[in-house]
């Protein structure tokens, strides 16, 4: 996902007055403090800039806000109704069997029990098996662990989620 000149759709997003330019990002992550820093970075000269900032703002996000941006994100298996994005990105699991899909429920309920928060995975091009032994993987971790995990995942999100902002005529 690396670009060296700008793609059409970043001028757009350079140029968006902040209100807006907040609201497209808000799809991209619900972390406000993300936000703002992606904000005050404006303009980018190219998106690899804009990636950059991304990935620096991720990764000084406190605990709180990356709460707050895993609080924008839908259990796995049940996309957001009517949100493209989530459908788009857990498409691999729109095809499993009801057998799996209550696995996925369980296994995710067990988990948001363990860590207080939605199994969050970077699920893009991802199978139904794939994410539910992941989910199984990553259970036994430490909280620690698992939320350093999280954040690795939420980036790899955003980024494919900028990436879809920006390179859009």
């Amino acid at each position: 996902m690396t670009s060296t000149s700008a793609p059409p759709g970043l001028a757009w997003f350079n140029a968006l007055e902040e209100h807006a330019a907040c609201a497209a990002l808000h799809e991209a992550c619900a972390s406000t403090a993300w936000a703002k820093r992606l904000l005050a970075a404006r303009p980018y000269a190219t998106a690899d800039d804009l990636y950059a900032t991304s990935d620096a703002a991720m990764a000084e996000l406190t605990a709180e806000d990356l709460a707050e941006a895993m609080a924008g994100h839908p259990p796995i298996g049940r996309p957001k109704p009517g949100d493209p994005a989530s459908a788009r990105e857990q498409r691999g699991m729109a095809g499993a069997s009801e057998e799996l899909k209550a696995e996925m429920l369980e296994l995710n309920l067990a988990y948001q029990e363990r860590f207080g928060h939605v199994f969050l995975i970077c699920a893009t091009g991802l199978t139904g098996e794939q994410m539910r032994d992941a989910v199984k993987e990553r259970i036994g971790n430490a909280p620690e662990r698992e939320r350093e995990i999280v954040r690795t995942e939420l980036g790899k999100i955003n980024r494919i989620r900028l990436a879809r902002l920006v390179e859009e005529d």
